[in-house]
């Protein structure tokens, strides 16, 4: 991490409700951003992690991404998400892994890989983020 996104992503915090979900950023620059998450605690009944998790870690990287490249006094806010779940992690920690598509002056798109601790790929989400100026 750069000590400017470092200090970007304390100052601006992930939010609640990814706080609550128990994300912790590992990584954070314009080019990459790596979080993890844990499983227990955000599953559904049948005890696999939910999918709506994986849209949650994705949307909080992505969306941080987008403001970080956004900068200041400006807002980048979330305008279509999409997730491919392929597998179903049932323990330890998922790790996203955020990589850029399309950084532009108004319109960021990146994606988010989710891996469980085998490295095998269980979501792969796509945002796309409106910048606009505050």
């Amino acid at each position: 991490m750069t000590e400017d996104a470092l200090a970007y992503v304390n100052e601006r915090g992930l939010g609640r409700l990814a706080e609550k979900m128990g994300i912790e950023i590992l990584e954070f620059t314009i080019e990459r951003a790596v979080a993890r998450m844990p499983v227990e605690g955000n599953t559904q009944p049948a005890d696999l992690l939910h999918g709506g998790a994986y849209v949650v870690l994705g949307e909080s990287l992505g969306s941080m991404s987008a403001n970080l490249h956004a900068g200041k006094d400006r807002l980048a806010v979330g305008i279509e998400i999409n997730a491919t779940h392929t597998r179903s992690a049932t323990s330890g920690y998922v790790t996203g892994v955020c990589t850029p598509i399309h950084l532009g002056r108004t319109l960021t798109t990146h994606e988010i890989a989710v891996t469980d601790e085998q490295g095998r790929r269980c979501s792969t989400i796509r945002i796309t983020n409106l910048i606009r100026d505050l």
